[in-house]
C-alpha cells in the first residue's frame, strides 16, 4: 500500500472504523456475493475495520479478514474478538498459500496501490484462490490524475483494462461503474472465476 495511506490508516483507524459502521450496510455488495460466491472459505483483502469480514461469516461465507494497517486490524480485532483477522500487504500478500480460498473479496483497496503495483496484486488475488474459485474485486473511479485526499490517502487513476488484462483466462461474471449504495461514490466492480 501507498505509504501515506498506510499512515493515513494506522493515525486514525478509530476514525475511519466508525465512519464505516455508520454508512448504510452495502446492500449492493451482499446480494452480488449471494448471487456468485462458493458456500467455502472467503478471504477479505483489505478488510479494515471488519464489518464484511463479519456479515460474510455470518451468510455462510467463513472469512478470514487481512489488512496492511495495524490500527485498523486492531478495530476489527476489538469489534469481533470471535473473528479471525491478520496482517497481509498487497501485492505480495506473502502471508497467505496460494490455492487458500474459495472466495476472495477484495473491496475498494486497489485505488490505494502505486499503479505499477496493480497488476501484480490483481494477479496474486487471483494465485490464492482455490481452482474454480470466484474474485470480487472492486475500486474507487478516479478520472484523469491521481489524487490525495484531505487524509493524504491515495486514489489511483487507471483504466478498468489494467484489471482486465491481468485476470486474464478468467470467466467475468460481472463488469460493471456503478454508484456505491454504501458510500455514495463511484466505484468499478468486476466478479470473474479462475479456472477448474
Amino acid at each position: 500500500m501507498d505509504r501515506a495511506t498506510h499512515s493515513a490508516y494506522d493515525d486514525d483507524a478509530a476514525s475511519f472504523a466508525q465512519d464505516w459502521h455508520d454508512q448504510p450496510p452495502p446492500a449492493d455488495l451482499h446480494a452480488i456475493v449471494q448471487n456468485y460466491f462458493l458456500k467455502g472459505t472467503t478471504a477479505d483483502i483489505g478488510c479494515g475495520s471488519g464489518r464484511d469480514t463479519a456479515w460474510l461469516t455470518a451468510n455462510g461465507f467463513p472469512a478470514h479478514g487481512f489488512d496492511a494497517s495495524e490500527g485498523l486490524l486492531a478495530e476489527a480485532r476489538h469489534r469481533y474478538p470471535q473473528l479471525t483477522f491478520s496482517h497481509a500487504e498487497l501485492p505480495d500478500l506473502a502471508e497467505i498459500a496460494p490455492a487458500s480460498f474459495d472466495n476472495v473479496l477484495c473491496e475498494t483497496v486497489i485505488m490505494h496501490l502505486d499503479r505499477t503495483e496493480i497488476a501484480p496484486s490483481v494477479r496474486r488475488l487471483l494465485d490464492i484462490l482455490r481452482p474454480g474459485g470466484i474474485l470480487y474485486l472492486s475500486w474507487r473511479v478516479t478520472p484523469a490524475a491521481d489524487v490525495r485526499d484531505p487524509h493524504g490517502r491515495l486514489y489511483a487513476a487507471f483504466d478498468a483494462a489494467l484489471v482486465r488484462e491481468a485476470l486474464s483466462g478468467t470467466a467475468f461474471l460481472l463488469d460493471e461503474e456503478v454508484v456505491s449504495a454504501s458510500s455514495g461514490k463511484t466505484i468499478h466492480r468486476l466478479v470473474a472465476k479462475k479456472p477448474g
